[in-house]
């Protein structure tokens, strides 16, 4: 028997999707809006970012989503007065009404306000990961 079957037939489960993603996350708490277009309607929704990366968001949304589909993000990011517009994401994961982004060719601006978030978030003043 493989290990893949003995583990499901223990009930053990596989590692997680969440963790995935090839880079660090960074537990986050903020609002954002999400856009797109599903079934040939557009599809708008309010969420809290659950947690960001280099490349991704961790997002729990409002509206349900579905794999593959093409959203425009508008973040209120803490410390920024109006919010970031990241025009291209597409969904990697959903699981029910929590979902995961990649992000796809985001403006030089937007990358560098995530990764200064990302940064300030992941790294104390002191140097020393929190």
């Amino acid at each position: 028997m493989s290990q893949a079957s003995s583990d499901k037939s223990r009930g053990v489960d596989k590692p997680s999707d969440d963790n995935r993603r090839g880079t660090e996350r960074v537990p986050a708490q903020f609002s954002l809006m999400y856009s797109g277009m599903s079934d040939g309607r557009m599809l708008i929704g309010n969420g809290v970012v659950s947690n960001v990366s280099k490349s991704g968001i961790g997002i729990l949304g409002n509206q349900l989503v579905k794999h593959g589909m093409d959203l425009s993000l508008f973040i209120d990011l803490p410390g920024i007065e109006e919010p970031i517009c990241i025009a291209e994401c597409r969904v990697s994961w959903v699981s029910g009404r929590r979902f995961g982004v990649e992000m796809i060719s985001p403006k030089l601006e937007v990358q560098n306000e995530l990764r200064f978030y990302v940064w300030n978030h992941l790294y104390r003043q002191d140097g020393k990961k929190p």
